[in-house]
């Protein structure tokens, strides 16, 4: 599985948790790699006003 670090900016390019997040950039909240609460899923925060954090599978992110 690829990793991404806290605070690392990232571009969302499909989000099924909240497909408004898609091609939208945020950051990691995550400080260590998502495991079973999460269904592996990272946690992405700062997307926009109307958009609260989001879960992505790491095949839904890129780095931006």
């Amino acid at each position: 599985m690829s990793g991404f670090q806290a605070g690392e900016k990232v571009r969302i390019t499909s989000c099924q948790d909240d497909p408004r997040a898609a091609g939208r950039t945020g950051r990691i909240v995550d400080e260590v790699p998502p495991g079973p609460l999460t269904e592996g899923r990272w946690t992405v925060n700062g997307i926009s006003l109307l958009i609260g954090p989001v879960l992505c599978h790491t095949s839904e992110l890129r780095p931006a």
